[in-house]
């Protein structure tokens, strides 16, 4: 039985297919949906309320899908996740100024893992998960720009290929200019340590190791740049024509040294995003890991740049240099770097290199002619072989998880560690199909995938489906008796009760009530790892000799997470399965040395709103982005700035005497006209003020620019109001006499009219008989008429 399930788990990890109904459930420990989910990618869990009987564990919720369905769970109360795959970013492929030549460029992965080793051990460990398999797809852009770095070997045998290398410049660009439009060319030479028993170390013959007096010489060294990468053949050519042969006593030279120090000192060679070609030419072998013992080096390779001052080291302080690098220290770094060599050698060395580029993945061999005057289409040949080879491969894998590649190319259809593609010429589009596996539950992890001596990559985000999404509520359910609440089916049950339905209520001193304080969480007694005495757990001794420990024997020391496979990363120490990291150091591994350094841009740290932990910023008040740019959410506090407005720009308002101490959290600028109108605030006059604002460092600091002129009301017309008034005054006392006059004209005339009716009816003959007149008419005696 153990066999089958061995073969049929190695058969599903080697196809990469999704057959979850044939994976069997093999699970240990289990009392919840959690613990189900990370036993096995076969596991799911019934979450139906009456699915288990009376007495009946809680770990009979978990099996196979087929098994649950068999004994009558609904498929809706099945909890079985799967895989998911999301593009973060898909920019298509093209090959104009800023080429793409692969897609997608990032992806997010949520897998369900594999069998959990701490939960699940047989002579069988297969812990295969369930793969998920996405298309890559990859073609090569014409034009795309190619850099490479010609390290030559100046030991006294290379004298007459150097002669030729002189005028080697403006024509290997011609020709790879031709080919893609776009190269770059630089120029570095090695011999090999001055040192015994390399280097002839008399002070004489360093300064002058060639056996020829009449020939042009360079003191002895190792390695050293002469030209970084440049776009001018007349430079290359003037450069190299000043290099002179120089000398040393072995036939090895120090090639690996060189192809190091071209591997690692990017910015001094100045590798960009190209395809790079390094051109290593020589004439003989080459010395490795380990040879510098017979100089009393015993420091090893520290695959670090050394063209600063440490290179200039009198050679009597030699040993100080770290020994040759290993053959697999250049591949590693070589691959690393996305640099493709090419060893240009004489026939004589033609099987050595050949083995050595067996070793080093995207690597050519081409036989140069007596006087190395072939170097040109050697170089050119091996670019087209080199090119038109794509090998999909990955790099920072995180451990376990794994990858495998297959493609739609002629024998690329087996899954294999690398994916391989022959003859791609430029402009086809291949397409290669990724697998990968998650062994276990893992916390949030990346790795990078793309074609080998190209710069681009795929990011590949995997997380693990390792909790169940049960959509419970949290209120006590009568399921439980109301004494605790429903989790995924099961009970969870409150303070002061336990039982499959929170049945039992603690207080009573009886073995039952006692072994429940034993249980965390209404778990396992003392978490499997010791006795329940009681009601107190004794903890067992760990495998590793050490003492489980804590109030259910929760806590040891010795099962943290690790970090290129140490426990802490080496730097801090583990306390109840979680690091406490040394001085300098944080992460939930401890594997980041503090340092704002990847947080800083602008000269500030995450813009002065978060703070720097473990390389990442981590945003506070609702900014996001690599560096806390963003936020979404924010607006611009138009109104509230207004006083401040404008106290800083006209002088007046609420805050006119304390501007400066009120408003410091501004800084403005009058302008004539603005380009466009953030915010428009009245003043304290009633004339509206308009600004725009700009976000500064840090919270609620804003750089505002104030239009000059404000839009103040016209105020009112005091004379044609005044004149209005009065001559409506006039008016209205005109009217007023008027009619008064005419209501008096009208009365009198009604009057008169009646009194003339009157007269026409009178009898009389109209004179009174009382009537006397006013006039008497008296003779003055004294008057004599004169």
């Amino acid at each position: 039985m153990l066999q089958a399930v061995c073969l049929r788990g190695l058969l599903l990890l080697l196809v990469g297919r999704q057959v979850y109904t044939q994976e069997p459930c093999l699970k240990a420990s289990v009392n919840t949906c959690g613990d189900c989910i990370k036993s096995g990618p076969g596991c799911a869990w019934c979450k139906d309320l009456n699915f288990t009987k009376t007495g009946e564990q809680e770990a009979a919720r978990c099996d196979t899908v087929a098994v649950l369905e068999e004994r009558g769970c609904s498929p809706t109360g099945i909890i079985n996740p799967k895989n998911d795959f999301i593009k973060i970013s898909n920019k298509p492929l093209n090959a104009g100024k800023n080429p793409v030549q692969i897609q997608p460029q990032e992806i997010q992965l949520d897998l369900r893992p594999g069998l959990n080793p701490n939960n699940f051990v047989t002579e069988c460990v297969v812990f295969s998960g369930r793969p998920y398999t996405f298309q890559l797809h990859f073609k090569r852009a014409e034009g795309y720009p190619v850099d490479l770095y010609y390290l030559m070997d100046l030991s006294y045998s290379m004298k007459d290929d150097l002669e030729n290398v002189k005028n080697l410049g403006n024509k290997l660009l011609e020709e790879l200019n031709r080919i893609t439009g776009n190269a770059r060319i630089g120029f570095g030479s090695f011999v090999d340590k001055t040192l015994l028993p390399y280097t002839d170390t008399n002070e004489a013959k360093l300064q002058r190791p060639c056996s020829d007096k009449n020939e042009p010489c360079q003191p002895a060294f190792g390695f050293q740049h002469v030209l970084s990468l440049t776009t001018d053949g007349g430079k290359f050519k003037t450069m190299v024509a000043e290099q002179h042969i120089s000398g040393n006593l072995d036939p090895p030279e120090g090639s690996l040294d060189a192809i190091m120090q071209a591997a690692v000192c990017v910015k001094e060679i100045g590798w960009g995003n190209s395809t790079r070609l390094l051109v290593l030419a020589t004439d003989d072998g080459f010395h490795m890991a380990g040879d510098g013992k017979l100089a009393a080096i015993l420091e090893p390779n520290k695959e670090t740049c050394q063209l600063g001052m440490e290179n200039l080291l009198p050679f009597w302080n030699q040993t100080k240099k770290p020994d040759y690098p290993s053959v697999g220290q250049i591949a590693r770094k070589l691959e690393e770097q996305n640099i493709q060599p090419i060893f240009a050698v004489t026939k004589k060395m033609e099987t050595v290199y050949t083995e050595l580029s067996k070793l080093i993945p995207k690597s050519a061999v081409g036989v140069l002619s007596e006087d190395s005057g072939n170097v040109v289409n050697l170089i050119v040949e091996a670019y087209n072989n080199l090119t038109s080879e794509v090998i999909m491969a990955h790099e920072a894998l995180p451990d376990f998880i794994s990858v495998k590649y297959t493609s739609n190319c002629i024998g690329g259809e087996k899954p294999s560690d690398r994916g391989k593609c022959d003859n791609v010429n430029i402009g086809k589009e291949v397409i290669f199909h990724v697998t990968v596996t998650v062994e276990r539950c893992i916390t949030s992890q990346s790795f990078l995938i793309g074609p080998l001596g190209f710069s681009e990559k795929v990011k590949v985000n995997v997380q693990t489906r390792c909790n169940c999404e049960c959509d419970d509520t949290n209120q006590p359910h009568p399921h439980c008796g109301g004494n605790g609440k429903v989790v995924c089916g099961g009970c969870r049950c409150d303070t002061g009760y336990l039982g499959q339905r929170c049945e039992c209520k603690l207080g009573q001193k009886d073995e039952a009530s006692l072994k429940a304080t034993c249980r965390k969480d209404n778990g396992t007694e003392c978490e499997g790892k010791g006795d329940c005495v009681c009601g107190r757990c004794q903890c067992h001794i760990t495998e590793g000799g050490g003492n489980f420990y804590g109030e259910f024997c929760e806590c040891d020391d010795e099962h943290c997470e690790k970090f290129d496979n140490k426990q802490c990363a080496g730097h801090g120490k583990c306390k109840c399965g979680r690091c406490e990291c040394d001085p300098g150091y944080e992460g939930a591994v401890c594997h980041c040395a503090k340092s704002d350094e990847a947080c800083k841009i602008e000269g500030s740290v995450c813009y002065n709103r978060g703070k720097c932990v473990c390389n990442q910023c981590e945003c506070e008040r609702g900014y996001k982005g690599l560096y806390c740019k963003t936020c979404s959410t924010c607006q611009r506090p138009c109104q509230e700035s207004g006083s401040c407005v404008e106290c800083l720009a006209f002088g007046t308002g609420p805050f006119e005497k304390s501007c400066s101490v009120d408003c410091k959290h501004l800084q403005h600028t009058i302008v004539d006209r603005l380009i466009k109108t953030d915010c428009r605030v009245k003043d304290k006059e009633g004339c509206w003020m308009s600004f725009t604002m700009t976000e500064q460092l840090g919270f609620d600091k804003y750089f505002v620019n104030v239009l000059k002129d404000r839009e103040c009301p016209e105020g009112p017309n005091i004379a044609a109001i005044v004149g209005g008034s009065l001559a409506a005054v006039a008016l209205i006392g005109l009217l007023i006499l008027l009619i008064v006059k005419v209501v008096l004209y009208a009365s009198d005339l009604r009057e008169w009219k009646r009194f003339e009716k009157d007269r026409k009816h009178e009898k009389s003959s109209g004179t009174n008989p009382l009537f006397q007149n006013a006039t008497t008419t008296v003779q003055n005696p004294t008057f004599s008429g004169d």
